[in-house]
């Protein structure tokens, strides 16, 4: 099989409101579609969705390293997945999410053509993962009714809260969730890089008192030994880096500094499958356990997240909601799973099992 034309789409997703978080609000995101044709006639799908304050990317810059990496993909076997990577990276430094919409077009290439999910090809068994779900910063009461509703109406077991603005508020929104839910209810919160390390340890015995599990990003991306700081000050509260680990080199640093027992694997942040199931293996070396997150993301990209979560052990967790945040008519995406309260039932079609209006 060889790469014949690769194009791409540019789509604009509004989400249903506003979604704060430390560094910022989102209300519109605008993701690029990729497309991957070969010479047996066999289609696969990618999806980038860049995001500007964490992987440096927008949709033009996408398309534009795409159009530029183009000539050196076409006439490559999409199963060579390592020269693809090497191609891509010796190109060009980062770009994250353009070599991620790559990256799954060519997976969805390989499961279409072997006739198997892409879980399947990933070494997965049941394709069957829990999710929690994401609450934006907001006004602590308008939190806490979020909160219940997520859990006594739609299902969910395990909540992840945004935190990083203000800790008083944090503390306030987290103590009237706690009261909202329930002792039973897994609590995780996510900083985006809004603490310092001191405030972090501060935090800390807080989280702890309030049942809360896991601390995501509490420091700035760069601070590996403040994390490890944090770290060795933890009570019982997992610490968990998402924004710091952009590639299995930076995994192999966290870990070997243990500043970390969690590690959030993102697609769109580390380039695709192949380099996240890297990190998964370099996480799974030290004794630490990963997540899959994600980006404001359509079932494709969502659908090869889980599908790694599906398919190594220590990755134990995903956070893989995006979708529920816009109306998907808008992206021309469907299929890839379908959703029972919080779990995931992954397609068991070829490749990521995904329609795309391409």
């Amino acid at each position: 099989m060889i790469i014949t034309a690769i194009d791409t789409k540019k789509i604009k997703i509004k989400l249903l409101g506003e979604f704060k978080v430390a560094f910022g609000t989102v209300s519109t995101v605008e993701n690029v579609l990729v497309k991957i044709s070969t010479d047996e006639g066999i289609t696969g799908y990618g999806e980038a969705s860049p995001f500007a304050p964490v992987t440096g990317e927008t949709s033009e810059s996408v398309i534009a390293l795409i159009d530029m990496l183009r000539p050196g993909l076409v006439g490559k076997n999409p199963f060579a997945l390592d020269d693809i990577h090497t191609l891509m990276d010796k190109a060009v430094h980062g770009n994250p999410a353009a070599k991620c919409g790559i990256d799954l077009a060519c997976y969805d290439l390989i499961g279409k053509s072997s006739g198997k999910p892409v879980y399947q090809i990933l070494g997965g068994g049941s394709g069957i993962v829990q999710s929690d779900i994401t609450i934006g910063i907001g006004e602590p009461e308008q939190m806490a009714q979020e909160a219940a509703h997520l859990v006594k109406d739609l299902g969910y077991h395990i909540l992840k809260i945004k935190v990083g603005i203000d800790p008083v508020q944090d503390i306030k929104a987290l103590t009237l969730i706690r009261k909202a839910v329930g002792e039973e209810v897994r609590l995780r919160v996510d900083a985006n890089q809004g603490y310092t390390a001191a405030l972090a340890v501060k935090m800390l015995d807080k989280f702890a008192s309030l049942g809360i599990e896991a601390a995501e990003q509490c420091l700035p991306d760069w601070d590996i030994d403040g994390s490890a700081l944090v770290h060795s000050k933890a009570r019982g509260v997992g610490i968990m880096l998402d924004e710091s680990i952009h590639s299995p080199h930076d995994a192999a640093r966290a870990c070997k500094l243990d500043a970390v027992d969690t590690i959030n694997i993102k697609l769109m942040k580390c380039g695709g499958l192949y380099p996240g199931s890297q990190i998964s293996a370099i996480a799974n070396s030290f004794g630490v356990t990963c997540m899959v997150g994600c980006m404001i993301e359509t079932r494709l990209a969502l659908s090869a997240g889980i599908s790694l979560v599906a398919a190594r052990h220590n990755v134990t967790d995903a956070d893989c909601d995006s979708f529920l945040f816009f109306d998907e008519a808008q992206a021309g995406v469907s299929g890839g799973f379908t959703v029972e309260g919080d779990t995931f039932h992954l397609s068991d079609s070829p490749g990521f099992g995904v329609e795309v209006d391409f």
